[in-house]
């Protein structure tokens, strides 16, 4: 059926080229042209479009509870993918704006990685990621960004600025960056340490100690959040990026932040609040020695001063 499809769009693409070189006025040129293609596009329209082949990952284990390409211990292979398969949901979730920081994590069924297979090399397991219907025709959907975002988060907890750590936990959210810590402390209490390929791009920890220290490093411990009030004046906000900016009275200081997806339109910043005296509250968030990131959580955290 893919293929009959494929000839057909082909077909349908080469009558729209030739007719578009035939003149109008030679009507009988154009006749059986036009017919044909006609015929094509309906039968076209019966044939439906194929499915988006969803994208798999491979996880990977070396350390105690691996035997080379053999196997791995049971136990700590079910508690890992577990463990895996919550950090994922919970950045799914953290990236379409419904974690909380308490409850059940939002669509957990919905949003479960399906094993496929083991990778070989060293052990470990193959995984699809779920395609929703609302992504078979997308080029791009909320799993694949999830676990970019995860594999990028855990090279940047080896290798990066506490900034470009931070810029990952904006999207994200912070509990989402704890599921993704209790994934590797699970690993970190086996003696044993991963490798996730994606999108041929692989990252993998060095050992078991370069595995510790990134988990300490994403534990909660290294984050502060708070609100924090300012009285000034909104600058404007870019609807589309959701970035904005507000100057402080006091000090003429400018705060750069983003509005939450919550708000549906941001740019109500720039109609109802632009340049006029504001007290707003933001949401603060800081993660180790980072700068801090503002957000404006609702409109409802702003008023006239």
């Amino acid at each position: 059926m893919t293929q009959r499809r494929l000839h057909l769009e082909s077909e349908v693409s080469e009558l729209e080229r030739l007719l578009a070189e035939i003149p109008d006025e030679d009507v009988i040129d154009r006749l059986a042209f036009e017919q044909r293609l006609d015929s094509v596009r309906s039968e076209l329209d019966t044939i439906p479009m194929p499915a988006r082949t969803p994208d798999s990952l491979r996880l990977t284990f070396r350390g105690t509870p691996v035997s080379g390409s053999h196997g791995v211990a049971a136990d700590f292979a079910g508690k890992a993918s577990n463990a895996f398969a919550d950090a994922f949901a919970a950045i799914q979730a953290g990236l379409n704006s419904t974690l909380r920081y308490m409850g059940p994590i939002p669509d957990r069924i919905r949003n479960q990685l399906l094993i496929t297979g083991t990778a070989v090399g060293s052990f470990g397991f193959e995984m699809e990621l779920p395609l929703s219907a609302d992504d078979l025709f997308a080029d791009d959907n909320g799993a694949d960004k999830a676990i970019e975002d995860l594999k990028n988060l855990l090279r940047a907890s080896v290798e990066g600025t506490d900034d470009q750590v931070s810029d990952i936990i904006e999207e994200i959210h912070p509990r989402a960056v704890r599921k993704i810590a209790d994934f590797l402390h699970v690993l970190s209490q086996n003696d044993a340490w991963c490798g996730i390929e994606f999108r041929n791009d692989y990252f993998k920890f060095s050992d078991v100690d370069q595995l510790a220290l990134s988990e300490k490093r994403l534990r909660e411990e290294n984050f502060s959040e708070r609100q924090e009030q300012y009285f000034g004046e909104f600058q404007g906000v870019l609807p589309h990026s959701r970035n904005f900016e507000f100057k402080v009275a006091e000090d003429d200081t400018i705060i750069k932040g983003k509005v939450d997806k919550s708000v549906d339109d941001p740019d109500i910043l720039n109609r109802d609040w632009l340049h006029k005296p504001t007290l707003a509250t933001f949401n603060v968030v800081q993660f180790g020695q980072g700068r801090p990131r503002f957000t404006l959580m609702s409109l409802g955290d702003l008023s006239s001063g």
